[in-house]
């Protein structure tokens, strides 16, 4: 698992080989952007031989004018047949000026596999910020609870319960109180 935060400029860079019968990846990243900061991340994995399996899921947060760039290439050569292939790019913009570009891409040789990718931006949803707050929840709890229901499913996959607690505290405290209000800062 990849975890990022507080940084103008930072380019995360993994390069994954497949290239065992039978091997396989698992990469899960989250970050956390606010303004003035800049994120890439740039993931190739290649799966050279027959029988492998790789996951890729990033999430980012994005908050006030920051930029994010997500890179993502799966290649299954001619011989690496029975590939199954997934990548996985979400991302929550917590503001109108916030900016993700993201490329997901299959280069595919083989035609016995099953790979899909795919990517989403999107703002936090008035309709469920409306509901929280009609049970009583001020705009900032209520925000917070969205973004940590959206960050959970990353940081919920560290099967180390200390590490885990940490990056939760770490990650609801480090999104800015300023763009946590209905609408998400927009």
């Amino acid at each position: 698992a990849s975890f990022a935060m507080g940084t103008a400029l930072a380019r995360n860079d993994f390069q994954v080989l497949l290239d065992a019968p039978g091997s396989s990846c698992f990469l899960n990243g989250l970050y956390l952007t606010s303004t003035g900061q800049h994120i890439d991340n740039l993931i190739n994995i290649d799966h050279a031989k027959p029988h492998t399996t790789s996951r890729l899921l990033y999430k980012g947060i994005l908050g006030g004018k920051s930029k994010a760039v997500f890179g993502g290439q799966v290649l299954v050569r001619k011989d690496a047949q029975k590939t199954d292939a997934q990548q996985t790019d979400k991302n929550l913009l917590l503001s109108e000026q916030a900016e993700v570009n993201s490329k997901p891409s299959l280069l595919i040789y083989a035609d016995d596999v099953k790979c899909s990718h795919g990517a989403t931006a999107g703002h936090m949803d008035e309709t469920t910020l409306f509901y929280l707050r009609s049970r009583g929840l001020d705009p900032e709890t209520a925000s917070r609870m969205l973004v940590h229901a959206f960050a959970s499913e990353i940081i919920d996959s560290v099967k180390l319960k200390p590490l885990r607690d940490y990056l939760n505290g770490l990650f609801l405290r480090a999104v800015p109180t300023t763009i946590l209000r209905l609408g998400g800062g927009r």
